[in-house]
Formats: structure tokens, C-alpha cells, sequence
């Protein structure tokens, strides 16, 4: 007895070419990952030498020897301390930034509101040479040492991150009904507390979504923690550029490294990749 095709399915060649691009598209995407993978298990003179697509002699010696080539556990550590503070300032800052903006209205607001979103059409090496001079001079006049430290970069990350939170969450608090503040209120909630066990719960995702925009935006940046940090401040972005030397360049050892540097944003995003599916679609539609 012959199947009855549904009227809606959609034809044999539609979902053909679809598997068949999804699998070119997939296949594209992981060739990098595989490279990078087969790579980092080859030994120093197999990577340097005609790439091989199946390793013959597997080794996971640059696991370990990354290091001691260079110093990457404290690398590790200025990126975790620098990403860390920069995702919690932003997403606290955001949170208070973003109610008042959605549930008060104020002279200004609409100006304030555009002067956020507009930050972000300026290019980041535009700031570059100005946050330099203004960290040094506040180091000359005041003693306080933001160039080269850590503070410094993440208030430099902050002037990133910052705006595009608060934009993000001003349109997921707006999808939030404000009938649930002015309940709370009735119960004699006041609106820090209301924010913090009304509307804070309900956004969850929205402040997932922001969270991980800030740390991956942080994680990854490379060109101010270059400028802005010395041989004690400086984060795995920059750091991995010590596995090059005058010499040679060890590639198994940097293939093994970028692995290893990207093991802490890839779990944070499976773990979270429903909150952030979440939230950064829920704010579009009310």
C-alpha cells in the first residue's frame, strides 16, 4: 500500500538539496576544527613539512608542552579575571540602565537611547589612541595606573559591551508586561525590589544573551589588550602569539593552545545556548 504524501510536505528535490547544503555547509565548518585538531597531535616537523589529512604520528606531547613554551596559565587567568569582571559590570550596569529606560520616562530619554545604539557605528581602533592618552594621563596626575593593568582593560572592554547590553535588554524589559512591576508595587515592592524579584527572574534569558555577548566579546579581543597590557596583564588573545619566535614557530603547540583557550566559551555557549537563543529573539516580538 503506497504513502499518501501530505499536501504541505514539501517536495523529494526540496528536502535533497537541502541535506545536501546543510552538509556542505557543515562540512565547511568543521574542515577548520579538524585541521586545527589533527594538527595540534602531530609533532613539530609533520606540521611544518606537506599537510598530511590523516596524522601518522600522533603525539599529544604539545598538549603539555604549551605550558612552558609560554607562561599561558597566567595568560589564562588575566583573561578569565579581565572577561569575568568586564561580563558582570556590564550585565549589572545593563540591568539598572535598561529598566529606567523602559519603565520611566524621562527628559532625555529618547536622545540617550540613541546615543547608545549610534556608539556602535564607529569602528573599535577609533578609540584606540584616545583611551590610550586619557589612561595615561590619569596615570601622571593621579597615580592611578590603568594603562597596563587590568582595570584598565576592562573598562576599556565596558565602552564595547556596554551599549549593545543595554539596547539588547531595553527591548526584552519592554516585552516584560509592566503589569507585574505595578503587582509586585501593590504587594509594597519598591522598584529596586521589584526589578530584582519580578522583573530580573522573567528576563533571564535576555541577561544570559547579554552575559555572553559581554565574555565572548572580551574573550577574544585583540587589539587593545595588545596595546593596553604589559609582559603581567596580558591575555590569552595576545599571549598566544608567544608560541612565535625568531627562530621557529611552533604550530602544533598554537593549533593545541587555541584549542584549549576556546574549551571555556564553547561549554558556556552549549550550556547556555537556550537562554541565548532566548533572548536574543524574545525582545523583537511583544
Amino acid at each position: 500500500m503506497s504513502r499518501v504524501r501530505s499536501p504541505i510536505a514539501p517536495p523529494r528535490s526540496f528536502i535533497w538539496t537541502r541535506r545536501v547544503v546543510l552538509t556542505v555547509l557543515a562540512a565547511f565548518a568543521l574542515l577548520p576544527v579538524y585541521v586545527m585538531v589533527s594538527s595540534s597531535l602531530k609533532p613539530l616537523q609533520d606540521v611544518s613539512g606537506k599537510f598530511q589529512w590523516f596524522p601518522t604520528n600522533l603525539t599529544i606531547r604539545p598538549y603539555f608542552d604549551i605550558w612552558t613554551t609560554v607562561p599561558l596559565a597566567k595568560y589564562f587567568v588575566n583573561s578569565l579575571i579581565v572577561a569575568g569582571s568586564a561580563t558582570v559590570l556590564s550585565v549589572v550596569i545593563a540591568v539598572f540602565a535598561a529598566y529606567a529606560v523602559s519603565r520611566y520616562r524621562f527628559r532625555g530619554k529618547r536622545v540617550f537611547t540613541v546615543t547608545v545604539l549610534s556608539t556602535q557605528m564607529f569602528p573599535g581602533i577609533l578609540f584606540l589612541l584616545p583611551l590610550f592618552l586619557i589612561f595615561v594621563n590619569i596615570g601622571n596626575s593621579t597615580g592611578v595606573e590603568l594603562y597596563g593593568s587590568r582595570g584598565g582593560l576592562i573598562l576599556t572592554y565596558l565602552t564595547f559591551s556596554l551599549p549593545f547590553s543595554i539596547w539588547m535588554l531595553i527591548g526584552y524589559f519592554d516585552s516584560i508586561p509592566r503589569e507585574l512591576d505595578e503587582a509586585a508595587m501593590v504587594d509594597g515592592c519598591g522598584p529596586i525590589r521589584a526589578l530584582f524579584r519580578v522583573v530580573v527572574p522573567a528576563a533571564v534569558p535576555g541577561i544570559v544573551a547579554v552575559a555572553v555577548y559581554a565574555f565572548m566579546t572580551a574573550w577574544g579581543e585583540v587589539l587593545f589588550a595588545s596595546v593596553m597590557t604589559n609582559d603581567t596583564t596580558r591575555t590569552l588573545a595576545v599571549g598566544l602569539q608567544g608560541y612565535a619566535t625568531q627562530n621557529d614557530v611552533y604550530w602544533n603547540q598554537i593549533m593545541a593552545a587555541s584549542l584549549v583557550v576556546s574549551v571555556p566559551v564553547v561549554v558556556g555557549f552549549l550550556l547556555l545556548q537556550r537562554y541565548l537563543v532566548a533572548g536574543l529573539t524574545a525582545g523583537a516580538v511583544k
